[in-house]
């Protein structure tokens, strides 16, 4: 489901930043009048999307007894409530948004109940590739209710009208391609990398440094691009060598990736976006009247060094709150709302009145599966694929001070696609934060 992330929520997060620096998070006390009926209550489902089809939602009531009172918040302010109700101890909603991003932050703190206590959690897994990055010190503190991660698109009439035929499968093929679009005047400028000091900027640099065969942070949270030959000291040299060499427009220094997306690769400006997300093909790209590019975009194997890429997760979860008044409820909802078959119905596989619009992409493989087996998902094959090997972004999962070394990573490499830093300098800086960060969590 659509959403976007700011610099706002930074500021927002001060205080969880602040009690994990300290090592003194909210007590995880719950909330004593909690309720464990499951029939004939109301819960409190708050999340940065629309709600589900009314069809859906009725067959759940009918089924459970259990009527569900949606909120749809943006992302950021839905960030900053949870923080600000779990920080006091007081109730917020039954379910709510589990980001990737504040897996640690949420598990560190306590301040949701982890899913296996209600949920059999170990039995998933091998469906739901995603839900180990929701997984912090052992406990799972989220269920992914839809799948995102990063993959690479390209307008594949731009590269056919430039004389490619067969598509890259390296960096350095994708680079001379790009390239050879932009020399046979297919279009100006070929790649859109989002330079907005934005989340969006982070991510494309995480994908961009797997895909040059490294990681970002070990288990530890320590740095791994400190030196110029690592992975991402080179992700980062690719990224504002792009920009400079003019493979990408010089207007992207203040274009976020949802921007990016609507404005330029749905409107053919560009022919390729190295870190998108998936679903974007059958969601915004395919969509006729709202994109001029319908039927040319689709997903490309993610170039590596020396072939394809491992796809990096960046989902969201759905989990239940400390304060929660009716975890048990709740907790028949999360498996109702993130099942196989919940999410085959959204995805229209049950009839056009269960599909859940804007809805990208299943967080089950199984679910997956049967929407390429009926034909309702472009690039289908493609994306099953990448999402049975998916990986989290970090390997100990996101760390507590997350909010922060991201700050760091996108106004440094901002800056060095303005100018007012060099490669090494930008580096340097994000290197910095992260160790003074680990050091003091």
């Amino acid at each position: 489901m659509p959403r976007t992330r700011s610099s706002k929520l930074i500021a927002a997060l001060g205080l969880t930043a602040a009690l994990v620096a300290a090592g003194c998070g909210a007590p995880s006390v719950g909330n004593k009048n909690a309720s464990d009926q499951t029939s004939g209550v109301t819960i409190n489902v708050v999340l940065a999307a629309e709600p589900p089809p009314k069809a859906l939602l009725a067959e759940f009531t009918e089924e459970t007894g259990i009527t569900v009172n949606w909120t749809n918040l943006d992302w950021d302010s839905l960030q900053t409530k949870i923080s600000a109700a779990a920080a006091a101890n007081t109730y917020f909603a039954d379910a709510t948004n589990v980001d990737w991003s504040r897996v640690g932050q949420l598990g560190k703190l306590g301040w949701f109940t982890p899913m296996e206590t209600f949920l059999d959690t170990a039995a998933m897994k091998d469906d739901v590739p995603q839900l180990a990055s929701f997984t912090s010190d052992g406990h799972v503190v989220g269920i992914p209710y839809d799948a995102s991660f990063m993959v690479t698109t390209v307008n594949r009439a731009m590269f056919e009208k430039a004389g490619i035929g067969e598509m890259p499968r390296t960096m350095d093929d994708y680079t001379d391609d790009l390239r050879r679009i932009k020399q046979a005047g297919v279009v100006e400028y070929p790649l859109n990398i989002p330079f907005a000091a934005a989340e969006g900027l982070s991510t494309y640099w995480y994908e961009t440094t797997a895909a040059f065969g490294g990681t970002v942070l070990d288990a530890e949270g320590n740095p791994q691009f400190k030196e110029p030959g690592s992975a991402g000291f080179q992700a980062a040299q690719w990224m504002i060598g792009a920009l400079k060499e003019g493979l990408v427009p010089p207007g992207n220094i203040n274009v976020t990736d949802s921007q990016g997306q609507q404005t330029l690769m749905a409107t053919g400006q560009v022919a390729s976006t190295f870190s998108d997300y998936s679903g974007t093909v059958g969601t915004i790209y395919d969509v006729e009247g709202s994109s001029k590019v319908a039927g040319d975009v689709e997903y490309l194997p993610t170039p590596g060094v020396t072939g394809p890429a491992a796809n990096l997760s960046n989902p969201d979860a759905v989990g239940i709150p400390k304060q929660a008044k009716y975890p048990d409820a709740a907790a028949k909802f999360i498996d109702w709302f993130a099942s196989a078959e919940t999410q085959a119905a959204f995805s229209g596989l049950d009839g056009p009145e269960k599909i859940y619009e804007a809805y990208p992409l299943p967080s089950h493989v199984s679910a997956v599966d049967r929407m390429v087996n009926a034909d309702k998902l472009a690039g289908g094959a493609e994306l099953v694929t990448m999402l049975e090997g998916s990986q989290p972004v970090f390997e100990g999962g996101a760390p507590t001070w997350y909010p922060k070394f991201s700050n760091a990573v996108y106004t440094s490499l901002h800056a060095a696609a303005t100018g007012s830093m060099s490669v090494e300098q930008a580096v340097g800086t994000i290197a910095e934060a992260a160790e003074d960060l680990a050091g003091a969590a």
